[in-house]
């Protein structure tokens, strides 16, 4: 009884075991895994279709604000200022009286100028007088020839004294005129240098203030004259179009990145090389009505230097990098398998990367779904919308099943 009974477990325990089986065969030809949990299907990743299109190559170089034009202010006659007439730190226009030196001197000189002009006149009248009545007396041969010779003589000498006096008189008025310090140029004029009491003179060191004009405005600013070069031979080439450095439109960004909201052009680029930094110097003007640009500032200047032909750009987080730095992305090929392609990336345009060599037309790029994939895997592509909604419809099913 006892080997029956053994025997008859036995027999249980292989029928148990041949129905396990036969249920599991059942199931991984249902599509099911063995522990009875269903086969996971391909990874849903968001692409973007490449393709080739014009891209405007846009460079952003440092700058600095400079003034467009700049006078200091400086006295043209000698005397003690009197006056401060202008407001530190406003705006000026040309001919505005800027100073006053103390006039009295140059009234006295202008009296003295008139009265020697009064009478240099006065001897000149006499001189033409005597030169008339020689003539007269010549022509009844009651004069002789070198009476009437002295006469026309003293003539010419009255008249070059008369002209004299008159630019000794015109000299004493302009001296005058130069009591009043006014702007050479129409600017924003800066802090006072001097103060009343002072005096002044016509040296070299006796500058008053000084005056810049704000409006336009330069931006000066550099780039290697290696990318110059690349950039021209580009164009040579056929790649770039457009390239026409005297009519590019800049931008300019303040230091902390806001936008400039006024669009300047580009005036010129340098015809020299800076020998210690290997440097081209250009320069942009903007506009400044509202004065928000002051000299010395430090910008961030995006000209735009010709578009590129046929280039090829991808979203910047398809771009991945290996422990070497090695730029590549994730393409889907044939039956939707990933492989991984190395790619040469170019510049940032907005938030996409210009691919320069690696990836052709028509290749789909995975952009989002890096953490489910891998190479050789096959995955469900669908197209990549900005801003997350595929993201968002993409992670919906895999939280589903994380949560069963």
């Amino acid at each position: 009884m006892q080997i029956s009974s053994s025997l008859r477990a036995l027999f249980v325990g292989m029928s148990l075991l041949a129905t396990l089986g036969v249920a599991a065969c059942s199931d991984e030809s249902n599509g099911q895994s063995a522990g009875g949990r269903p086969a996971m299907p391909p990874s849903q990743v968001s692409v973007v279709t490449v393709q080739a299109e014009a891209i405007p190559i846009t460079n952003e170089l440092p700058g600095r604000i400079t003034p467009t034009r700049i006078a200091e202010v400086r006295p043209r006659v000698s005397g003690i200022v009197i006056e401060r007439v202008f407001t530190q730190g406003s705006n000026v226009k040309e001919g505005d009286v800027l100073y006053r030196i103390d006039p009295q001197p140059f009234r006295l000189q202008v009296e003295s100028a008139k009265a020697t002009m009064a009478r240099a006149e006065a001897s000149q009248l006499q001189a033409r007088q005597q030169a008339d009545r020689a003539k007269e007396l010549q022509a009844r041969n009651v004069a002789s020839q070198q009476t009437l010779d002295n006469s026309v003589a003293a003539l010419a000498q009255s008249n070059a004294d008369v002209a004299a006096a008159k630019a000794a008189l015109s000299t004493a008025e302009l001296n005058l005129q130069y009591a009043n310090v006014t702007a050479p140029i129409s600017g924003r004029i800066g802090r006072a240098l001097i103060t009343e009491g002072a005096l002044v003179g016509t040296g070299v060191g006796d500058v008053l203030a000084t005056i810049q004009q704000l409006d336009p405005i330069y931006a000066d600013f550099t780039q290697s004259v290696n990318e110059l070069l690349d950039l021209r031979r580009a164009a040579q080439a056929g790649r770039i179009v457009g390239a026409n450095e005297t009519e590019a439109p800049v931008r300019l960004l303040y230091d902390d990145g806001t936008p400039y909201r006024h669009i300047g052009r580009l005036l010129f680029s340098e015809a020299t090389v800076d020998a210690t930094t290997g440097q081209v110097t250009m320069r942009g003007q903007f506009p400044n009505p509202d004065g928000e640009l002051l000299p010395g500032m430090y910008v961030r200047i995006q000209i735009e230097q010709g578009v590129e032909q046929d280039a090829i750009a991808v979203p910047q987080q398809a771009l991945q990098r290996d422990t070497g730095g090695q730029a590549l992305v994730y393409v889907v090929g044939a039956n939707n398998v990933v492989e991984v392609r190395p790619v040469r990336a170019g510049r940032i345009v907005g938030e996409r990367w210009v691919i320069s060599e690696g990836l052709k037309p028509g290749e789909k790029v995975v952009v989002e779904g890096f953490q489910k994939i891998r190479p050789g895997a096959p995955v469900a592509p669908q197209d990549w919308k900005p801003g997350g909604a595929t993201a968002a419809a993409a992670g919906a099913p895999a939280a589903a099943k994380s949560g069963e």
